[in-house]
């Protein structure tokens, strides 16, 4: 017989978008997961919730982790910390009136596994309806910001008419900066869309210009072929500034502090250069993949901009000026 605590969980995570909604209400879907800043429902990209898969064992639904603290659990672990519960009994007790609420949403499709598949193919279908990025806004727009990289053969598209959902207004469509999101084997699993402002060449003035689709968690956009030596950052613009001083080095945009400490390296990598972002989800981010190198008998060197990131660096100085202090950094 099932303890009441496995069908607790269970019935959570049965619903967990409804949970995640319900008690981190300030954060949003992105593509398999639900990203927020931390337990206490803050404003962020640190804490991501897995929103498909089994409901119990390996890559379960509902189960979370946070990339700034290093916290993780289950729902019922989420429960506890975001109510501040004392005792487990209480836990138990807050799952079951969440659980016997009405709820207005309709239960999720049984195949656990059909929208990851429904987001990968759909994120590949918009990165083939995408165009080359050459000559397009898009590449005007990484030009504004000082990035000189070659993007001939980098994995970017532009799209001039993707569409935006905002639950504050009616859908509109933006043009967008296209990314494709691939596995250590190349097969592009996901895409990140940067919605645009095409008179200021700029982000788009929304709630959230930057999205991702797809399988995301673990994978990244990269630039070059990674052989033994990397360097990973979390944004496109921050990897493509670094790329502008370093162009022969193979590097990686995770997207996010959350996914730059869940990041997988490829089986050949021996030393990986963490460019973290210099804010503290992105310090603590580089401090767990580090940690997580070391399992992997990879050695791992974190460096930190003078600034927010590395492109607000190459802004303010120069991409000489910028090579000079990353070559000590590096190399020392």
């Amino acid at each position: 017989m099932e303890s009441p605590t496995r069908t607790l969980s269970s019935g959570l995570a049965e619903h967990v978008e409804d949970v995640c909604r319900h008690y981190l209400s300030n954060g949003r879907r992105c593509g398999n997961y639900w990203i927020v800043g931390d337990v206490n429902n803050h404003v962020g990209r640190s804490l991501y919730v897995r929103l498909k898969g089994p409901l119990s064992g390996k890559g379960a639904r509902g189960k979370w982790a946070d990339g700034a603290t290093g916290e993780y659990g289950d729902l019922l672990d989420l429960i506890r910390a975001r109510e501040g519960l004392a005792s487990f009994r209480d836990t138990l007790a807050e799952a079951r009136r969440f659980l016997g609420a009405p709820r207005v949403r309709t239960p999720e499709r049984r195949d656990p596994h059909s929208s990851e598949r429904d987001t990968v193919a759909l994120a590949r279908e918009i990165w083939a309806a995408s165009h080359p990025i050459d000559g397009t806004p898009a590449e005007a727009y990484l030009r504004a910001r000082k990035i000189a990289a070659d993007l001939h053969d980098a994995p970017l598209r532009y799209h001039s008419a993707l569409l935006y959902r905002d639950p504050k207004s009616a859908p509109r469509k933006l043009p967008a900066l296209v990314a494709a999101v691939t596995d250590n084997s190349g097969e592009i699993r996901g895409i990140h869309r940067t919605f645009l402002d095409l008179a200021r060449n700029v982000k788009a003035n929304v709630a959230s210009p930057r999205r991702s689709l797809g399988a995301i968690l673990g994978n990244g956009v990269r630039f070059g072929v990674i052989d033994d030596f990397a360097i990973i950052g979390e944004g496109i613009e921050t990897v493509l500034s670094l790329n502008s001083s370093f162009p022969d080095i193979p590097m990686v945009a995770a997207l996010s502090a959350a996914h730059l400490a869940a990041w997988r390296p490829p089986s050949n990598l021996r030393r990986l250069v963490i460019a973290a972002d210099n804010d503290e989800p992105g310090r603590s981010a580089a401090q767990r993949l580090s940690a997580q190198m070391r399992e992997h008998l990879i050695d791992a060197t974190t460096i930190i901009p003078l600034g927010a990131d590395f492109n607000g660096e190459l802004r303010k100085t120069s991409r000489e000026s910028m090579h000079d202090r990353v070559t000590r950094l590096i190399w020392g």
